[in-house]
C-alpha cells in the first residue's frame, strides 16, 4: 500500500474505505439479528463481492489511472485491424476509390465539400469526377498506370480530378502549389508524370517550365476555357461537354495493394523535394485515422490545410470518405476568419499543424470565442504551452495531437488528453508496429553502437532517435529514388540482419510512458508548417552570381513554433552583397516559407574536418546584432530588399510587434 499522490487518488481511498466500513456496518446488523450461520456466510461472501466490484474501478483508476483509457485505445485499435484485414480480403480488390463509391450511394444526398458557398453532395462529386474521368479518356493518352501530376490548389477541382484519376487507375503526384521553376520540374520528373494538370491560376508556373515539359513530349493541360499558350491545353470545355457515365471497373484491373497511389513530396536533408511513394495498402490504411479518433458521419469538418499535404489529404479527405462527413474547404487558413467560419457552416472537427493554434490564439480576444460547436481537433506539433492556452481561451475541445510522417511505418496519437504529449508505449501497439528510441551522437549524425556493432537503445527520460522495425504489417515503401529510400533504413539495429525505418525524429518516452517530440536530426528545420531542407536552399542561394558559399540553418524566433531560415554566406572577390538581387532570386525559386529571413555575410564558411558545414554556433548565436560582429540583413517584404538588420528591428521582433 502505497500513500496517494494526488487529491483525486485521496478521494478514492477515501471511498474505499467508507465503502467497506458500510458494507462491514450492514452485515455485522443483519448477522445479530439472524444467527444461521450458513445464512451468515452467504452474507459474507455476498457482501465481499459487491465490496469488491463496487472498489475495484476506484482502486484501478487510483494506482492506473489510464487504464481504462488504453482499454478503450487497444479495443479500437483491435476493431481497425479487423475492419482493414477484412476490406483487405474482399474480391474483387477493395480500394479507398470503392469505399467512396459506397458512400455515393448510401448518402447521395449528404454534403461532402462545402467550398465558397457553393455546396457538392457525395453523389455530385462522384458525377463530376466521372466528367473528368470520361474527358481525359477521350482527349488524351491516359492509360492505366500512367503518372499524372496535379497541380492546384485546394478547391474542388482537385478531389473531382484525383478522384477521376483513380477511377482511371492513374497514380497521382501531388505537387505544391508554392513551389516554381527548378523544384517545380524536380518534382514533376522524379514520379515519372506523363501529364501535367494544372490550376488556372498557375498558369505562369507551368510556362516557366514549359520548354522542358515539352521537351519531354508532356501533355499540360489548364483548367480553363480556352488557352493560347502552344502546348498547354484548355480543359473546361472539354469536361463541361463530357457524359457523367460511370467508368468501368476493368480500367483497375491490373492494380494490386501494391501499386503506387499517391506522390507525396517531403523535403529530406539531401536537397530537393523527395517523392515519397503511398501505395494502395497504405491508402486504405488512412481511411481508418478520423473513424479512430472518434469522427462520425453528422461531424463537419474544417480543412483548410493544403491538400497537397498529407495531413489535408490523407486525414481530412480521405479520411472524411470513410465516416461519411461533410468537408468545408477553404483556400487557405485564415486565422481572422476562422471562428467565424466554424460558427457559419457548424464545424465540429478541425485539423491543425502546431502553428495553426498559435495563430489563432494570437488573434484578438473577442466574448464569443467559446460559442461554437468545435468539439475535436486532430492533428500534430503543437508545444504544451499553446495547447493550454487554446483550451483556455476557447473552450472545451478535445486536442488528438498524433505523431506520423508521410512515408513511415509508424504512428503514435494521444489518446488520452495528456498536453505536450504525442502518444503514449502500449504493449500491444508496440507489438504489432516494434518501434525504440535508441542513443544518438547528435555531433556525429549518426546512432551510437555498442562493442558488438548493435544500436544501444535510450532509457526513459533519455532523448533517443525513433526506429520502427520493417515488417510485412508495417512496411517501408519509400521514395520514387531507391537511394533516397535506401538512406532511410537502418540494419543491425538489435540483431544482426534486422532492418528499421530512421524516422530522423528524436523523441523521449517518460516514466509515465508518454512519448514526447524533441527534435530532428540532420538539417531540415519546419518552419510554417512546412519542412525546409538547408541543402536546398544553400543550393539556391549559391546560383546568385555574387555568392561564393551558403550555409543555411534554422533559428529559434521568440513566440513562434519551430526554426525560422537563416543563411551565413561568403561573397566572392570583387563582388559586393546586393539585397534587392537577392530578394528577387529568392522569391523567383523559393516558397515564402523557405525563404532565408536573416542573412549573415562572413569571411569563410567554417567546417569540420570532414568538410561538413558547422552550424551549431551559428544556431545559438542566432540574429542578434548586438552579439554578432558580421554584417547582417533582414528580408523586407514590402521594399523586396534584404536590408540592414538593426538593433530596433531585432527588440521589435523579441516582443512580437513585428510579426515574421
Amino acid at each position: 500500500w502505497r500513500a496517494p499522490k494526488t487529491l483525486e487518488a485521496a478521494l478514492c481511498v477515501q471511498l474505499c474505505v467508507c465503502g467497506s466500513v458500510l458494507l462491514y456496518a450492514v452485515n455485522l446488523q443483519f448477522t445479530q439479528k439472524h444467527r444461521s450461520s450458513t445464512l451468515c456466510s452467504t452474507m459474507y461472501l455476498v457482501s465481499i463481492l459487491f465490496a469488491s466490484l463496487a472498489i475495484t474501478p476506484l482502486v484501478l483508476k487510483m494506482f492506473f489511472p489510464y487504464i481504462w483509457k488504453d482499454a478503450f485505445y487497444l479495443a479500437n485499435l483491435v476493431r481497425t485491424l479487423l475492419k482493414f484485414v477484412l476490406r483487405r480480403r474482399r474480391k474483387p480488390l477493395f480500394l479507398v476509390l470503392d469505399r467512396f463509391l459506397e458512400q455515393s450511394v448510401a448518402h447521395a444526398d449528404r454534403p461532402f465539400i462545402v467550398f465558397e458557398n457553393k455546396t457538392y453532395s457525395y453523389l455530385d462529386t462522384d458525377r463530376r469526377s466521372n466528367k473528368i474521368a470520361n474527358a481525359l479518356q477521350r482527349h488524351s493518352k491516359l492509360r492505366p498506370g500512367d503518372t499524372v501530376a496535379l497541380f492546384m490548389g485546394n478547391e474542388p477541382a482537385f478531389i473531382f480530378t484525383w478522384l477521376a484519376l483513380a477511377k482511371l487507375g492513374c497514380p497521382v503526384a501531388l505537387l505544391n502549389y508554392n513551389i516554381r521553376s527548378r523544384s517545380l520540374l524536380h518534382c514533376f520528373n522524379c514520379c515519372s508524370a506523363k501529364l501535367l494538370i494544372a490550376a488556372e491560376e498557375l498558369q505562369e508556373a507551368v510556362e516557366e517550365v514549359l520548354p522542358s515539359l515539352r521537351e519531354q513530349g508532356v501533355c499540360v493541360y489548364l483548367m480553363t476555357k480556352q488557352c493560347d499558350t502552344l502546348g498547354v491545353e484548355g480543359f473546361s470545355d472539354q469536361v463541361e461537354e463530357a457524359s457523367d457515365t460511370p467508368l468501368p471497373q476493368a480500367l483497375r484491373s491490373d492494380i494490386t495493394f501494391k501499386s503506387p497511389a499517391l506522390y507525396i513530396y517531403t523535403s529530406g536533408t539531401t536537397g530537393l523535394p523527395k517523392a515519397a511513394v503511398l501505395n494502395q495498402n497504405r491508402l486504405l490504411a488512412a481511411l481508418a485515422v478520423l473513424d479512430s479518433t472518434g469522427v462520425i458521419p453528422g461531424d463537419v469538418i474544417y480543412l483548410n490545410l493544403p491538400l497537397y499535404h498529407t495531413a489535408g489529404f490523407l486525414i481530412g479527405f480521405i479520411g472524411s470518405i470513410e465516416t461519411g462527413s461533410t468537408i468545408i474547404l477553404r483556400r487557405k487558413f485564415s486565422a481572422s476568419q476562422f471562428w467565424d467560419e466554424c460558427r457559419k457552416y457548424n464545424v465540429t472537427v478541425v485539423q491543425y499543424i502546431g502553428e495553426v493554434l498559435r495563430y489563432l490564439c494570437n488573434t484578438p480576444k473577442r466574448d464569443n470565442d467559446r460559442e461554437h460547436n468545435v468539439r475535436l481537433a486532430i492533428g500534430n506539433g503543437v508545444r504544451a504551452e499553446i495547447w493550454r492556452e487554446f483550451l483556455n481561451r476557447f473552450g472545451n475541445i478535445y486536442v488528438r495531437e498524433f505523431y506520423a510522417s508521410t512515408e513511415g511505418n509508424v504512428g503514435l496519437i494521444n489518446y488520452t488528453g495528456k498536453i505536450g504529449a504525442i502518444g503514449r508505449v502500449n504493449y500491444l501497439h508496440r507489438k504489432l508496429f516494434p518501434y525504440a528510441l535508441i542513443k544518438y551522437d547528435t555531433e556525429r549524425d549518426e546512432p551510437i553502437r555498442d562493442s558488438t556493432g548493435l544500436c544501444v537503445e535510450a532509457p526513459k527520460g533519455e532523448t533517443g532517435l525513433l526506429v520502427s522495425k520493417i515488417t510485412d504489417i508495417a512496411p517501408f515503401v519509400g521514395y520514387a529514388n531507391s537511394q533516397q529510400t535506401e538512406k532511410k533504413r537502418l540494419r543491425d539495429v538489435f540483431q544482426k540482419g534486422d532492418l528499421y525505418f530512421n524516422s530522423g525524429d528524436l523523441l523521449k518516452i517518460d516514466q509515465d510512458n508518454f512519448i514526447y517530440f524533441q527534435d530532428r536530426v540532420g538539417d531540415t528545420f519546419r518552419w510554417k508548417g512546412e519542412n525546409v531542407a538547408t541543402t536546398e536552399v544553400a543550393d539556391i542561394l549559391t546560383l546568385i552570381d555574387f555568392v561564393q558559399e551558403a550555409n543555411v540553418y534554422g533559428v529559434q524566433v521568440p513566440g513562434n513554433e519551430g526554426r525560422i531560415g537563416m543563411a551565413a554566406v561568403t561573397v566572392k572577390v570583387g563582388e559586393q552583397f546586393d539585397g534587392n538581387k537577392t530578394f528577387s532570386h529568392v522569391a523567383s525559386y523559393l516558397p515564402a516559407y523557405a525563404r532565408p529571413r536573416f542573412i549573415r555575410i562572413q569571411n569563410v564558411v567554417e567546417v569540420t574536418g570532414t568538410f561538413k558545414q558547422m552550424k551549431v554556433r551559428l544556431v545559438e548565436e542566432g540574429f542578434d546584432p548586438a552579439s554578432i560582429t558580421d554584417p547582417l540583413y533582414i528580408l523586407q517584404e514590402r521594399k523586396q530588399s534584404y536590408t540592414p538588420m538593426t538593433g530596433q528591428i531585432y527588440s521589435s521582433i523579441v516582443a512580437g510587434i513585428i510579426k515574421l
